[in-house]
């Protein structure tokens, strides 16, 4: 099978990879078929192991060969990794602070609630794609730290966010009164923009050398952003923080060991 995955063109890689992703998302979103209460211990545990794999995911797979490359081309790696890691967190910024004013607009209407919610999550799922995109077409290079196994974790990491982002959708519209099929099916489209992005990634870096660096780095600021903004404090909201701590612990290092063992 992985010789299977890895004779693929770098395109088709990622479209499966995000295909995945999303597939992830639509089980979270499913909870709501056997579930009327989700157990919060395990949504906040895996919510703190899914930022430890994002966050070693970032520096491995996208921060690391973002610097490599920019030294290949001859450019500045500290600005190159400045710049496209900033404006991966502000492209998110101003995502959230865009949401965040219609959400005060529409704090008195469900469906208006219920859609920003739903815009919100797929926001945020946009550049989760494009990183895996990247990740897969920065294979064509070669360079040290973009290798296949590091791509299909970020994938798997990414993966794993999706399950309890899936579940975030669709609950909340559950409760706010929508049918477990409606629920389902506005959860689960919330991660379609996966596969989309992923490929318009996976296209730009092979296309256009040069942007490469910069689409790493810039995918590494946006998913740090996610794992600081939002997984992190969710997870910590539960009592027992310590726990969801080491958790994000966890998921760091086993991202850390697979990337570095088998990279």
């Amino acid at each position: 099978m992985i010789s299977w995955f890895s004779n693929l063109d770098y395109v088709l890689q990622a479209l499966i990879a995000t295909i995945f992703t999303w597939s992830i998302t639509a089980i979270g979103a499913g909870i709501v078929f056997a579930f009327r209460r989700i157990n919060k211990n395990m949504m906040d545990a895996m919510l703190g192991f899914s930022a430890g794999v994002m966050i070693a995911a970032a520096f491995f797979s996208l921060l690391s060969p973002a610097i490599e490359m920019a030294n290949n081309l001859h450019m500045l790696p500290w600005l190159v990794a400045f710049i496209g890691f900033i404006c991966g967190g502000i492209l998110l910024f101003i995502g959230d602070k865009i949401f965040d004013k219609k959400l005060k607009q529409a704090n008195k209407n469900k469906i208006k609630r219920s859609l920003m919610l739903i815009f919100s999550i797929t926001l945020h799922n946009i550049p989760e794609g494009m990183a895996v995109g990247v990740a897969f077409g920065s294979l064509a290079y070669g360079i040290e730290g973009a290798t296949l196994t590091s791509a299909i974790m970020l994938a798997i990491g990414i993966g794993l966010q999706n399950f309890p982002e899936g579940t975030a959708v669709s609950v909340p519209l559950l409760r706010e009164g929508f049918s477990p099929q409606k629920a389902f099916f506005y959860g689960q489209l919330s991660g379609i923009v996966e596969p989309i992005a992923g490929i318009i990634g996976a296209l730009l870096v092979i296309k256009v050398r040069i942007l490469l660096p910069y689409l790493l780095a810039f995918a590494a600021g946006a998913m740090i952003y996610v794992v600081v903004q939002e997984l992190i404090p969710e997870s910590q909201t539960n009592k027992k923080k310590d726990l969801m701590a080491l958790f994000t612990m966890i998921g760091f290092s086993l991202m850390m060991i697979l990337d570095i063992a088998l990279g």
